[in-house]
């Protein structure tokens, strides 16, 4: 059982966290939304005020013509002097012009919002991901990959259409609202005045409505994250959803995600079914009752009928803009919830900072010493709700604790521990794929945090356990390497390595595609094309996450041989899940529950009969039993 402090622990900090997120989701964070998108998006600045310019004249522009309608019937068809051909003609190119004009301005207003709006999509896009690439594997760690893509991709998305219209319709609804009302009163106040008591009624309706839409449109978001991110699991999973006969519980997940979503989307499209309804029913009630009153009391009211005509007109023009009210809520919280979604991904801190270029450090060329004094290094996990992905508590879990080692330059190191010893963890450290929580670590006398990010992916790499490659040739993937790579440089790498039979006969040669991750490349091909890339990549210190298991004999000793050469002349550090890479090892630094227990050459750590030893004796009888 778990202690009771620890359990009323996770429990206020599991409420906590979804007290924080009711909070974000409230419509008072609308406009820190808004403002803080505009901060981070300064494409919707540029040229603001002149896209407004247009709109606004555009806006007014539309008034004229009730206006000169009014003119035409009271002076020009009905007046007391009869009719007046020339003046209905004048009056009516004029409206005609008007109406030429306002179509011309509203081209140009919608040209420059599809730019802006492109625009950006383009820059979040860019800045979003650069902002993931940022992060730390913790970072990537805590949250779902799913989550990430969805952010880049649909969450964009919601703005565009938001941008191209719902943004100038804030603009040019309100003042075609208000001039509209200001023109009626000029015709007629007291007609005016039944308009405005009618539509009071709406404010209570529209601030409730306006919590209700953005709730519903932040869930909307929520479960499409939660959709794409099961859906990629199930796709990459595939052959182990099949190899162990999984796929109906998988289906079943899967389903539920996907009803998630379609609920969520159903009662987002429920409160602006009622919105619209409700808006224009009232609309038409209005438009009915002013026509009653006005024809009944023309008289009382002093009004011609140019005039009726014309507040009538008024009134229908601004019934547009009151009627669109729902779609235009509706638009606004779908793209303020992806918006804020946005803003959520960009919020999170950056742990591994660039320093400043003047103040950044260069590491020197050779070989280059490790140095780690006092390390350690924590994970926060978060558990999620499975009910509501979006809350959950977190926890925080020691890896590493005080880790002192210094390695020489040109040294050949060898990790070894049983698995969760924190073996990987030290690599990523040292590699500065994570930071570490306490402690520093020095490489070629350089604080790491220190050190230019351009140097330090120059001389320091490593190589991971899974050896991804990317959906290109082999040539290509090794290029990856070192950035301008020529076709020589690779097929230099692969003749150091004396992998040369081995690309021979392949299809294509190097021009071999790989697939998607390297899926038509076995494992040990794959990390053949991962050691090239290290090789023609020419680091001083290399990390090597060794993956020899799974593969066959032959496979293996080519394996180990490059692993051997791309070792000569630099300093290596070799997660070693073989204890046959040990055996050759400078130093053995042995994990056990995220210390260094013990340290030395392979002969030395098994004569003192400890952790090693027992590990090493283990392998051999693993390796003897599958003989």
């Amino acid at each position: 059982m778990k202690p009771a402090s620890q359990t009323t622990s996770q429990t206020q900090s599991k409420q906590n966290t979804a007290k924080q997120n009711n909070i974000d989701r409230t419509p008072s964070h609308l406009f820190r939304t808004m403002r803080r998108g505009l901060i981070v998006s300064p494409e919707l600045r540029r040229e603001f005020g002149v896209t407004m310019v247009m709109a606004v004249f555009s806006a007014v522009a539309r008034l004229v013509i009730p206006i000169l309608t009014q003119l035409v019937l009271d002076h020009g068809v009905i007046s007391e002097e009869g009719y007046k051909p020339g003046l209905v003609l004048g009056l009516s190119l004029s409206a005609l012009f008007v109406v030429v004009v306002v179509a011309a301005v509203n081209r140009g207003v919608y040209i420059r919002l599809v730019t802006a709006a492109e625009s950006v999509l383009l820059d979040l896009r860019v800045r979003t991901f650069e902002h993931i690439h940022r992060l730390s594997l913790t970072s990537h760690i805590r949250e779902r990959r799913g989550v990430l893509v969805s952010r880049v991709t649909s969450d964009v998305e919601t703005l565009a259409t938001f941008i191209q219209r719902g943004a100038i319709l804030w603009v040019v609804n309100p003042v075609i609202i208000l001039g509209s009302f200001a023109v009626m009163g000029f015709y007629s106040w007291q007609l005016t005045l039944i308009v405005i008591a009618a539509y009071i009624l709406l404010v209570p309706f529209l601030r409730w409505m306006q919590h209700r839409q953005f709730l519903s449109q932040t869930r909307v978001r929520d479960a499409v994250a939660d959709t794409l991110a099961s859906t990629g699991e199930v796709v990459t999973g595939a052959a182990v959803i099949r190899s162990y006969g999984y796929t109906e519980p998988i289906r079943r997940r899967l389903d539920q995600m996907l009803d998630n979503q379609y609920k969520a989307r159903i009662d987002a499209h429920v409160w602006f079914s009622i919105m619209m309804p409700v808006v224009e029913l009232l609309s038409s009630l209005v438009l009915s009752g002013v026509i009653v009153v006005g024809i009944w009391q023309l008289s009382a009211l002093e009004l011609k009928i140019g005039e009726l005509v014309a507040f009538i007109f008024l009134l229908r023009l601004m019934l547009g803009p009151i009627t669109e009210l729902g779609e235009i809520f509706q638009q606004t919280y779908t793209a303020l919830a992806g918006w804020w979604k946005i803003l959520q991904v960009l919020d999170l801190p950056v742990e591994i900072d660039d320093i400043e270029p003047h103040q950044a450090l260069t590491l020197p060329e050779g070989s280059l010493p490790v140095e780690i004094r006092g390390v350690g290094f924590t994970y926060d996990t978060v558990f999620r709700d499975d009910a509501d992905c979006s809350s959950g508590f977190s926890s925080s879990v020691k890896v590493l604790e005080d880790i002192n080692i210094r390695i020489e330059a040109d040294a050949n190191v060898a990790v070894v521990g049983e698995t969760g010893s924190g073996k990987t963890t030290f690599a990523r450290l040292v590699a500065r794929l994570i930071e570490p929580t306490e402690g520093v670590v020095k490489i070629g006398g350089l604080d790491l945090r220190l050190v230019a990010r351009e140097s330090h992916r120059r001389l320091i790499h490593m190589v991971p356990q899974d050896g991804f490659l990317f959906d290109t040739t082999v040539e290509e993937n090794i290029r990856f390497g070192r950035g301008g790579a020529s076709s020589e440089d690779v097929a230099a790498a692969i003749d150091a390595l004396s992998l040369r039979d081995w690309v021979d006969g392949l299809p294509d040669g190097v021009q071999t595609q790989v697939g998607e991750r390297g899926s038509q490349l076995s494992i040990g091909e794959r990390q053949f094309v991962a050691l090239a890339r290290a090789q023609i990549a020419d680091p001083r210190l290399l990390i090597l996450d060794e993956a020899t298991s799974a593969i066959d004999h032959e496979t293996e000793q080519t394996l180990m041989e490059a692993l051997a050469f791309l070792a000569k002349g630099r300093t290596s550090i070799t997660i070693a899940h073989r204890l046959s890479t040990a055996e050759w090892a400078d130093l053995v630094l042995v994990f056990h529950d995220g210390r260094i227990v013990e340290t030395g050459n392979h002969v030395e750590l098994l004569s003192t009969g400890g952790i090693y030893a027992q590990l090493y004796e283990s392998w051999v009888s693993d390796a003897r039993s599958f003989l």
